[in-house]
């Protein structure tokens, strides 16, 4: 049986600050893995983030390339959450990544709607359409790109008497909506 990761002593020995607040939107830690190829900032990430308790933050800063779909991709089957994402200057990006409960729970669906291209209204014009010729309790799943879509299918979704069951962010800007028909209308 191996040792388990820690996170602070992994922080010393790399020289990395580590801040200890609690915060819940702070990085406790910031790891900088910018000059190493994938997969090294997904494993590194994911030794780090193993050692955080749920909801508590890390930082990573990566300049690979294949690092973004590494980190949506490892986030799906994980249950955590990567919560932002800021360009640093060249090929630096910092990737702000949330420890999950768990390993996530893929919501079944009924229906798919993959209408990435399509801009705002559009993704909720077409859900619409598709939800009224479903039964109460059944589950489609809109898959959107659009910008405003986060918040735009939030608010449809509260307004209608609809159930957001999840949303996950699939790839940096294109989101997943799992979204029960509560009622026969």
């Amino acid at each position: 049986m191996g040792a388990r990761f820690n996170a602070e002593m992994y922080a010393q020995a790399r020289g990395i600050a580590m801040n200890t607040e609690k915060n819940a939107d702070k990085p406790l830690v910031t790891l900088d893995l910018c000059g190493l190829n994938c997969p090294a900032p997904l494993l590194g990430a994911k030794h780090v983030v193993d050692d955080l308790q749920p909801g508590q933050v890390m930082q990573l800063i990566s300049d690979c390339p294949g690092t973004p779909d590494d980190l949506f991709a490892w986030s799906r089957h994980t249950g955590n959450e990567v919560i932002a994402t800021d360009k640093l200057g060249g090929l630096r990006v910092a990737y702000t990544i949330r420890r999950g409960a768990g390993a996530a729970v893929r919501p079944t669906a009924n229906a798919t709607l993959d209408i990435r291209g399509v801009s705002c209204p559009g993704p909720i014009i077409e859900a619409k359409k598709l939800l009224d010729g479903m039964k109460a309790g059944e589950v489609l799943l809109l898959v959107s790109n659009c910008p405003g879509s986060p918040d735009d299918v939030g608010s449809w979704v509260r307004s209608t008497g609809l159930e957001l069951v999840a949303k996950q962010e699939m790839a940096p800007g294109t989101y997943e909506f799992f979204i029960r028909k509560t009622r026969d209308r």
